[in-house]
């Protein structure tokens, strides 16, 4: 926030005082609380980001919204396409913007990757995934509750790293028609890693992701004319477009920095934030949350539902 024009972090709340002090500390905030619904009462602060854990979202963001206060809230949203719904008839009710944080729809490389679309042909094939074997996978593996694989929290690795290959998926295509999906669940209830195939009228695409594995594959989109490889779904840097004649091209996208090194792609998303608080419509971005929840709620439908026996 502190590239960006226009917004300043003056308050960090958690429940815990001594917790929020010390992380206000940390990152040069003036103010911290314990109290949100006092700081809200108050009137010091416009808006909330919400990063607390998936499950916790639904609630705190209501809360900020019930005050007339707009919401950046972390990917993915709330766990369900109902609850989203739920809370932008609230935000409207409110006057208030409900934006979530899903930092691919905002990076320049996924903007790189739908200006090149046309020069595929028809597209007719996508692969994104997004592997990386979490840190606190080994204290899962000991038995020790991690907030990031909680049911109770909305953890797991369709919530964390499959949601970024359905909300650029749902970005650069729209809803698919039907959906496919298989998972990995672990002791606890929480999915691990896990696969869906999704159809498009004339197109497929397939979505993997796994908090208990890592992959280097890169992601594709393949076209009749070409194919464009992108280097990470989340965040593409490198893409390689090649010709069905074996043409190459690359693309290099150079990662934002400032005086203290790279930015990574997250102040993307709070530029548009202040574009949406300063009065710029947020009905696209809120379609495409929309949309995406709707697919990964169709992904965990699949899920669960008994396969064929070969």
């Amino acid at each position: 926030a502190r590239t960006v024009p226009g917004i300043d972090v003056t308050v960090v709340h958690s429940r815990d005082a001594d917790r929020a002090a010390g992380f206000a500390a940390a990152i040069c905030v003036p103010g911290s609380t314990a109290d949100l619904a006092g700081l809200l009462a108050t009137g010091e602060v416009d808006a909330l980001y919400v990063g607390s854990p998936n499950g916790a979202h639904e609630a705190q963001v209501r809360q900020a919204l019930a005050a007339g206060r707009h919401v950046l809230v972390e990917k993915p949203a709330v766990p369900t396409a109902a609850a989203f719904a739920d809370l932008l008839e609230l935000a409207r009710d409110r006057g208030a913007v409900l934006f979530e944080g899903m930092r691919a729809a905002y990076d320049p490389g996924v903007a790189a990757v739908a200006d090149l679309l046309p020069r595929l042909g028809r597209v007719r094939r996508v692969s994104f995934g997004f592997s990386q074997r979490s840190s606190r996978y080994d204290d899962v593996l000991a038995g020790r509750r991690v907030n990031i694989f909680d049911t109770a929290l909305a953890g797991g690795a369709l919530n964390d790293l499959g949601s970024y290959c359905a909300s650029v998926l749902v970005h650069l295509f729209g809803e698919p028609d039907r959906v496919l999906a298989a998972g990995i669940e672990l002791d606890g209830g929480a999915d691990g890693a896990g696969a869906a195939l999704v159809s498009y009228p004339g197109m497929v695409a397939d979505l993997s992701w796994s908090k208990i594995t890592s992959a280097f594959r890169p992601s594709q989109v393949e076209g009749e004319l070409a194919t464009l490889e992108l280097d990470h779904v989340a965040a593409p840097r490198r893409l390689r477009l090649r010709t069905v004649a074996g043409e190459l091209e690359e693309f290099d996208l150079p990662q934002p920095c400032d005086a203290i090194g790279p930015l990574g792609n997250i102040a993307h998303e709070v530029v548009r934030f202040v574009e949406l608080v300063g009065g710029a419509d947020p009905t696209p971005d809120q379609a495409r949350t929309l949309a995406a929840l709707r697919l990964l709620d169709g992904i965990r439908a699949a899920q669960a539902q008994p396969g064929v026996a070969v």
